[in-house]
């Protein structure tokens, strides 16, 4: 397996965590329920895990990780700022709902074949998390 393709798919999805990231960085400034805040800080921190898990298998393969979200993700972040963030409670768990569930989608097209088996293992790992993400805030999701 080419060490270039793997650090190119890690750098890939990478950029994903550093959207989710920015995400709930905005979903936790608009929040004012301190359990629903507390949960959505909770989130972010596993995100950032994820970050620099995924960054050091990069720098073990040697590669370079990146280091925000690119230009077109950036964009796409501008775009949804333009629209607005929710304010709502529910708005701003289901936008986060949304979002993880894009998220592991775009991860399952980007990791598809392209890993090898240590790398796998850390996505998988981060994915199942994504998973539960998904349950937390859709246990908060009325409350």
């Amino acid at each position: 397996m080419n060490k270039e393709n793997i650090v190119k798919e890690l750098n890939a999805y990478l950029k994903g965590e550093f959207m989710a990231i920015h995400s709930y960085e905005h979903y936790i400034q608009n929040i004012s329920n301190p359990n629903v805040k507390k949960a959505l800080q909770k989130i972010q921190q596993e995100h950032k895990q994820h970050a620099a898990k995924t960054a050091e298998r990069i720098q073990n393969l040697g590669g370079k990780p990146v280091e925000d979200n690119g230009f077109m993700l950036s964009i796409m972040e501008g775009m949804k700022k333009l629209k607005g963030i929710p304010n709502h409670t529910e708005d701003i768990l289901k936008d986060a709902i949304r979002g993880q569930e894009m998220g592991i989608n775009k991860t399952e097209e980007i990791v598809r074949g392209d890993l090898d088996e240590e790398s796998l293992q850390i996505v998988i790992a981060n994915l199942n998390e994504d998973r539960m993400h998904i349950d937390e805030l859709n246990n908060l999701v009325g409350e």
